[in-house]
């Protein structure tokens, strides 16, 4: 009757140690990403009372087996922070503490800290590849841009322009455009071109200039002007050819600052951008690469995980990809808490990879993933394991009445 006592007791602590799996679960249904663990029961090595040869074993009650993390994924909630994160799929994030140990997360609440760098709310560095002025990977490192950040310049190399010159135009007649063009510095420097209506037919010449405050003066093609003809469907067949422009700057950037002016294909075939057409001069359209420098404005980051800095100049500049990593056995994962989990032998060697690569899944941007505990399977797991304490309390209460009968029989 005593081995009876012991075996209600084990129950007692079993089911005891389920109820804390379960409250754990209740307790983290508004964690970002918690996985809900699952608790397992197995019964104690049985005793033989008939010796090898007894057919009949009696057990000697539960123990608590484990629990084990649920790895479904959560519903993914929006946010209006472009720097939540989810993972929609498998794989985590991978962080690094200031020590530069790594850690393991499916929870994306990533802010900016003061210095620049992505981290979590424990100040943990989110990792990533370092993408190059092409977009090729580099190294993994802790994702850093600050916030004082200036995009460099870009000195204007190439522009075009949709122009119409009519053909009803009388020689003498002009029409002028301007564009702004950018120096090495980032300096905005207006060129003024001039078109005049030429005595032969359907030719024009265009000479361009710059304020006397930036420089010395421009040339076409290594002269002063260009002449441009039309054939008699308004297309242009002079020049025949791209057309550079020397911009002689006294402003300090660098000079002479070449512009080639893009009117033909690499095939050597016309854009059509210069017509000579009976309508109104005009200008429809106009292109420029150049840009100035830029102030750090935000950043966005894409289902791939790259991470784009935005600039005050319309510049959007991809920095980084997200590391994402995956296991052979997230069940072997240690888990370090605070929603983070560590590499272990038995969950494998970490594989570290990008965003839809291998089995790993797609970041979702401005998202989180919500924990995926269910509320009400972990109530109903609460009224049965509530029941089996109840009824494990009555064999010990039971087996104390047995003991106190078998105690009165002496009397």
């Amino acid at each position: 009757m005593i081995a009876s006592l012991y075996a209600g007791i084990s129950g007692l602590s079993a089911n005891a140690t389920a109820m804390t799996v379960i409250g754990d679960n209740i307790a983290n249904v508004n964690t970002t990403a918690f996985k809900s663990n699952r608790a397992h029961f197995a019964n104690i090595l049985s005793t033989s009372l008939g010796g090898e040869a007894a057919t009949a074993n009696v057990g000697r009650g539960v123990e608590f087996w484990g629990a084990n993390a649920q790895w479904t994924q959560g519903s993914l909630e929006n946010s209006s922070s472009p720097t939540d994160l989810a993972i929609n799929g498998k794989g985590f994030f991978m962080v690094q503490d200031p020590n530069g140990l790594r850690y393991y997360t499916r929870a994306g609440n990533f802010v900016f800290d003061k210095q620049g760098y992505l981290v979590n709310p424990d100040g943990y560095r989110l990792q990533g590849y370092q993408l190059d002025a092409d977009g090729n990977i580099g190294s993994i490192t802790s994702i850093y841009i600050p916030g004082e950040r200036v995009a460099p310049p870009r000195a204007t190399s190439n522009f075009n322009f949709d122009i119409n010159l009519s053909s009803t135009a009388v020689a003498g007649d002009s029409y002028t455009t301007a564009q702004t063009f950018y120096d090495s510095l980032g300096n905005a420097i207006p060129v003024t071109f001039t078109f005049t209506r030429q005595a032969a037919d359907r030719t024009w010449s265009v000479s361009a200039s710059i304020p006397a405050t930036a420089g010395s003066g421009v040339t076409i093609d290594g002269g002063a002007s260009l002449t441009i003809v039309f054939d008699e469907n308004g297309a242009m067949t002079s020049p025949a050819a791209d057309v550079p422009l020397a911009l002689t700057l006294t402003n300090g950037a660098a000079s002479p600052q070449v512009v080639t002016w893009d009117l033909y294909n690499p095939t050597g075939g016309s854009f059509g951008d210069i017509t000579g057409y009976a309508s109104a001069s005009g200008t429809t359209f106009q292109y420029q690469d150049g840009y100035p420098p830029g102030m750090l404005r935000g950043i966005s980051i894409d289902e791939s995980g790259i991470v784009t800095a935005a600039y005050s100049n319309g510049e959007m500049t991809p920095m980084f990809q997200l590391a994402l990593v995956d296991f052979p056995s997230y069940d072997g994962l240690t888990k370090m808490g605070k929603n983070l989990y560590a590499e272990s032998l038995d969950s494998g060697q970490a594989l570290i990879g990008t965003a839809g690569t291998g089995r790993l899944g797609s970041v979702a941007p401005s998202s989180l993933e919500m924990s995926n505990v269910d509320l009400a399977e972990e109530f109903v797991k609460m009224i049965t394991t509530q029941r089996a304490f109840q009824a494990n309390s009555r064999v010990i209460t039971s087996s104390d009445e047995i003991l106190q009968e078998l105690i009165n029989i002496k009397r």
